[in-house]
């Protein structure tokens, strides 16, 4: 019995032994399935799962279940995700939205952080009765604020709707003058200690000239390194290890001098926004390797540091707990609904505000850390513990509230645009035929199709490879497959499904048309002809009989760098063509385009045409940035290749013969392009047309037109006969 009695809590002793695991394997099986598990769990008590990664830290933490040690791991990989949350939402901000609202984004910003600091500095004084400096620490700590529920705006996909442009560049400003006002704090302790007043150059003026002097050099190498790197290396890895680089080095960089990293993070975001589209296979790996790893350990780091045994050891803690959350919550609740309410912006913005900037987490632990350290004599600090459990447990609370708030505010804003946007759907036959034959080509055409696509719709795009029935047909079916599975993975990337059929016909063209004709297809998107010597033509054997035969958009393209280096969308639109059935299609596709580019477009045409163009834009895509030129006859096409850069994109809209749009200056049209513009990168697009397909056989309707006509060929031997006899 005795020996029973002693073997029991040796044994109690030995399980407890394991805990906390330090094993790297164990940690990290752990972590992974927090990761898993979590988001299930909560999905079934419906709250967020950003909460139940925090709780479940706070379970495993030391003050829970003392599961894990909150080691080197969760510190740098907190710290990665922590960089990921500010890369990521100023890689996805609304550029265009935040210069045509930065008046109201100064606004709100000023706001969040002010109306926090007044009534937060009334508490500290007169309730917490806390000094000066240690209250105006805790109002850094309140008045800034991380966004920790914006993995919750991304899964809605409302990364660029107009409140939460306003609420992220708004947390910026926030989280910069929290942090240059800490500056001021930390330099009037040291001068304090040291008996001298601090100076304003060293603790104001000096982080001020640092940050412009960072955002300065930023602006201006930046965006040339990356344009330069993006055009010379399209590996996947590289281009991903090429953004992580930037991402940490600026992070470094802004650390270094004396600001925090999470600044450095999303300026770097914000720079880069112009080379990572949204809808680009780059941005969906960065945005998978964030939310899947970095930023849920990033989430169980913070709820390891909060101890919710405070609450019941200490009156006190609970106290300045209760008065933390209260009054810095309601503080940041006045000024998202006074922001709201100023602004003239609906209500559900106003949730979506308040809910943004109502969470606390890395920046609060950092400035809270930094107040530790601070000495002000006799053996006490800035910050006492009872102060620091007070904002770790407020981060507990202000977490949960925020996720709540935004995932509200969310399910509200989607609600609303579906009742706008399911008229919009309707009769919307979008279904893109991409025709695929030469690697060289096949990833930026997938590319193309995935920019101009209705991400609202969610379709998929089909990928398409004809083969020709001879001899080489199975080494070319088997090569075709090939190059569809490749093609079909760079569209996966980017999250967009592409279904794929090889196929064998005795024409290319007809081949292309019946696959058309099965799928029901919209448009075609295809490569253009290479000619390989001076005889060869311009369109190649079979593009002249799609376009000839087919009665649907065609979009023949041709690209000498990535769409994502590309800075300015050139359209050359000729006169009556806004009286084509395929007019509206192809100025959408064109405007969604340079939307996901975050580039320029400029129109050039007659002011008729230019003006309808402007009116479309305006009502169906107004955050595009259009430009119009005049261009009063269609024989300036010539001159327009001046104007043309190599990082351009050059977009001809043409037509078909006996259309109403058509003229007879488009008999030339291969041979301008092929002198003018054979190095830029060009698009030309055959529009929608009305009546029956182009391939009902007819004598008055041929269903081949020749290239070049007999008469003209006669005249060049004419020509060259009287020059030989000179």
């Amino acid at each position: 019995m005795q020996s029973n009695s002693e073997n029991k809590p040796l044994l109690m002793f030995d399980l407890g032994a394991y805990f906390p695991i330090t094993d790297p394997t164990w940690i990290f099986f752990i972590v992974l399935s927090i990761i898993l598990f979590a988001p299930m769990i909560m999905a079934k008590l419906r709250i967020p799962h950003i909460i139940g990664m925090v709780l479940a830290g706070v379970l495993v933490g030391e003050y829970g279940l003392n599961i894990l040690q909150r080691d080197a791991s969760f510190e740098i990989f907190g710290q990665v995700g922590l960089y990921f949350i500010m890369f990521l939402a100023g890689l996805e901000m609304d550029m265009e939205g935040t210069k045509k609202h930065l008046g109201k984004m100064t606004i709100f910003g000023l706001l969040t952080f002010f109306v926090p600091f007044i009534m937060v500095y009334y508490a500290g004084i007169n309730l917490l009765h806390y000094s000066r400096q240690t209250t105006l620490l805790l109002c850094c700590i309140m008045s800034s604020n991380t966004l920790i529920a914006y993995p919750i705006v991304t899964k809605y996909g409302l990364q660029r709707h107009r409140a939460v442009t306003l609420s992220v560049g708004a947390s910026m400003i926030a989280l910069t003058m929290a942090l240059i006002s800490l500056a001021f704090i930390v330099s009037a302790v040291h001068a304090g200690s040291n008996g001298s007043s601090p100076s304003p150059f060293s603790s104001f003026i000096l982080p001020l000239l640092k940050l412009s002097l960072y955002i300065a050099g930023t602006v201006y190498f930046l965006p040339r390194v990356t344009r330069w790197f993006l055009q010379r290396n399209s590996d996947a890895v590289t281009q991903f290890a090429f953004v992580m680089a930037v991402m940490f080095l600026s992070a470094a960089i802004t650390s270094f001098i004396g600001l925090e990293g999470v600044l450095g993070a999303f300026f770097s975001g914000l720079t880069l926004n112009r080379y990572i589209p949204r809808v680009s296979p780059l941005m969906n790996r960065l945005e998978f390797i964030g939310n899947a790893l970095f930023i849920p350990y990033f989430l169980i780091g913070v709820g390891m540091l909060i101890n919710i045994g405070a609450l019941f050891e200490s009156w006190h803690t609970a106290y300045v707990m209760a008065i933390i959350v209260i009054i810095g919550t309601v503080g940041k609740m006045v000024a998202g609904y006074l922001g709201s309410f100023g602004l003239r912006l609906p209500i559900t913005h106003g949730h979506m505000m308040f809910g943004l900037t109502s969470a606390h987490a890395a920046g609060s632990i950092a400035i809270v850390m930094v107040g530790i350290k601070l000495s002000i004599g006799d053996g006490k600090y800035l910050v006492d513990e009872d102060m620091l459990n007070g904002v770790v447990m407020m981060i507990l609370f202000t977490c949960i509230i925020s996720s709540l708030v935004t995932e509200y505010a969310s399910q509200r804003i989607v609600l609303q645009d579906n009742l706008i946007s399911d008229d919009d759907k309707q009769g919307d036959d979008e279904k893109i035929l991409l025709p695929l034959k030469y690697h060289g080509n096949s990833d930026k055409l997938v590319n193309l199709a995935i920019f101009m696509r209705n991400v609202s719709l969610n379709r998929g795009i089909i990928g398409l490879n004809v083969v020709l029935d001879d001899d080489n047909v199975q080494k070319n079916q088997a090569l075709g497959r090939q190059l569809l599975e490749q093609a079909a993975k760079t569209a996966s990337a980017a999250d967009v499904r592409m279904q794929t059929q090889s196929r064998i016909a005795t024409n290319i063209a007809n081949g292309i048309m019946h696959a058309f004709k099965e799928y029901n297809a919209s448009e075609i998107i295809i490569g253009l002809h290479e000619p390989k010597n001076e005889k060869d033509s311009f369109w190649g054997i079979f593009t002249e009989s799609l376009f000839t035969q087919l009665n649907r958009q065609i979009i023949i393209a041709r690209f000498g760098q990535p769409l994502n280096t590309i800075r300015r969308i050139q359209v050359a639109v000729p006169s009556r063509a806004e009286y084509e059935p395929g007019f509206h299609r192809w100025i959408d596709r064109l405007a969604r385009m340079a939307t996901n580019l975050e580039c320029r477009i400029q129109f050039h045409g007659r002011q008729d045409t230019l003006s309808l163009i402007n009116q479309y834009i305006q009502n169906i895509h107004p955050n595009t940035r259009a430009d119009y030129h005049q261009m009063p006859h269609w024989n300036e096409l010539p001159r327009l290749a001046q104007q043309i850069n190599e990082d351009h994109l050059f977009v001809v809209i043409t037509a078909r013969k006996g259309t109403v749009s058509y003229k007879s200056a488009f008999e030339k049209l291969p041979a301008e392009l092929q002198n003018f513009y054979h190095q830029q990168n060009l698009i030309i697009i055959f529009p929608d047309q009305y009546g029956e397909a182009m391939n009902v056989m007819s004598f008055t309707a041929p269903q081949k037109r020749e290239e070049t006509s007999a008469y003209a060929l006669l005249r060049n031997w004419i020509a060259k006969r009287r020059e030989e006899t000179k």
